[in-house]
């Protein structure tokens, strides 16, 4: 009797050796031979065939196993869920067949009450972070919880995906929550610190790029923990110098991403591409006049933009933006189609800190025609017929612009971009840019 559970003992270590290293073969002879052996899990940690592969990534496996199985959401030891492993793993691929399979992403383990959206976040997986995301606008899931919760769902210790990312030093899945919905400023129970927003566990990490990312989000640099500390404090005390300087409450504000806007949130990819670079541009401006004088002033750029701007200038069919005659226009006001440059219409849009009490911040009318603004677009770039009906159209003398500055509204915009329109060596060049 010893020998036969021996010899059984064997085939499964033999079975779940093969899944581990993507032995489709093996797999299919020994599952053929024994059906039953989906079922059997590892002695400890209770991981079936199904965890093994997704931790592992291997998606041939997978698929193969998820074929012969009723439902993907197997639990092991810590309730954890194949889809949890493989977020956990940062194995993409695995993510997306278990969502197709029907995996739940509204599970939680018992091992600190986390769900697949938690994991992928605190270890960093941005891909997989999208995917799940992405799964919830369109599944029954976000139906009966709502998006806006499930993105914000709390861990055991009171502690939202955004948290984890931010404790972790994961910018990229800050950037992505945060796209999301978020909240920016969310308190945790007991993870850190009680009351710490995700600002304070930045802060705690030290992590440049978290902190700029919740800064351009809103974050509040004045809102304090259980013990009354403000995010300045725990970056004094953890001796992350670079952090505490942007944190300091004295030191000028950050411009914010205006989220409570309807058309910014319906902007295309390209256009917030271009929105997102201007706002990052106009805070690393800051940030060097925070930190000069420091050791921790930001390296200056090997590579200029001057070249990139006078080509530009030099090029007669080219359309500057005729606010601060700097910038190439590259945003469209689509009703009217009036054409601003990204700066000029990132500061049209959130030179004021949304208030995150207010219902909806009122949509900014277009400096030029005064009519509310619906939708931005890209400029698109035109033949050269279409550029010689737009010239006698809209390209007018400086002269002529100049009159504009007569109504309140340019000139509040003339004002709002001061610290906007930097020329020459005050810019930095793109690729210089590190984007959270």
């Amino acid at each position: 009797m010893g020998q036969g559970l021996s010899c059984r003992a064997s085939h499964e270590h033999d079975f779940f050796r093969a899944v581990q290293a993507g032995d489709l073969e093996s797999v299919e002879y020994m599952v053929e031979s024994e059906p039953s052996m989906l079922h059997r899990t590892t002695v400890y940690e209770r991981l079936s065939a199904l965890h093994i592969a997704a931790a592992n990534g291997r998606i041939e496996v997978l698929c193969k196993v998820l074929d012969r199985l009723a439902h993907p959401d197997l639990l092991n030891r810590h309730k954890q869920t194949p889809l949890m492993l493989a977020a956990m793993h940062g194995k993409i691929s695995c993510v997306q067949k278990l969502i197709e399979a029907g995996a739940n992403i509204l599970m939680f383990d018992s091992l600190h009450g986390r769900t697949c959206l938690h994991y992928a976040a605190y270890y960093g997986h941005s891909e997989c972070l999208q995917a799940i995301l992405t799964a919830a606008q369109s599944t029954t899931v976000a139906n009966s919880w709502g998006f806006a919760r499930f993105v914000n769902v709390r861990d055991g210790n009171g502690a939202t995906p955004l948290h984890l990312a931010a404790r972790q030093r994961r910018p990229d899945c800050i950037h992505i929550l945060l796209d999301n919905g978020a909240l920016v400023c969310a308190s945790t129970e007991g993870y850190g610190l009680p009351g710490s927003t995700p600002l304070h566990l930045a802060a705690r990490g030290g992590c440049l790029d978290c902190v700029r990312e919740l800064l351009a989000w809103g974050a509040d640099r004045l809102q304090r923990d259980s013990s009354g500390r403000i995010p300045y404090d725990v970056a004094l005390k953890r001796n992350h110098g670079a952090c505490a300087a942007l944190l300091n409450p004295s030191s000028a504000e950050p411009l914010v991403w205006p989220s409570p806007l309807k058309f910014i949130s319906e902007l295309n990819s390209d256009a917030k591409l271009l929105l997102e670079r201007a706002l990052m541009e106009a805070n690393m401006a800051r940030e060097r006049n925070i930190l000069k004088g420091t050791k921790y002033l930001l390296p200056s750029p090997s590579h200029s933009d001057e070249g990139t701007d006078d080509d530009i200038s030099s090029d007669s069919e080219t359309e500057l933006c005729c606010i601060c005659f700097d910038q190439v226009c590259t945003i469209e006001v689509q009703d009217c189609g009036h054409q601003m440059c990204a700066h000029c219409t990132l500061a049209l849009c959130c030179h004021n800190k949304p208030n995150p009490v207010t219902a909806c911040k009122p949509a900014p009318v277009c400096p030029f025609c005064r009519s509310n603004i619906a939708r931005l677009v890209v400029v698109k770039a035109k033949d050269e017929e279409k550029d010689m009906e737009n010239k006698s159209k809209f390209k007018r003398p400086r002269r002529s612009r100049n009159l504009s500055e007569g109504s309140s509204s340019f000139k509040g915009l003339s004002s709002a971009i001061g610290s906007f329109s930097k020329r020459g060596s005050d810019r930095l060049a793109d690729e210089t840019v590190d984007k959270p």
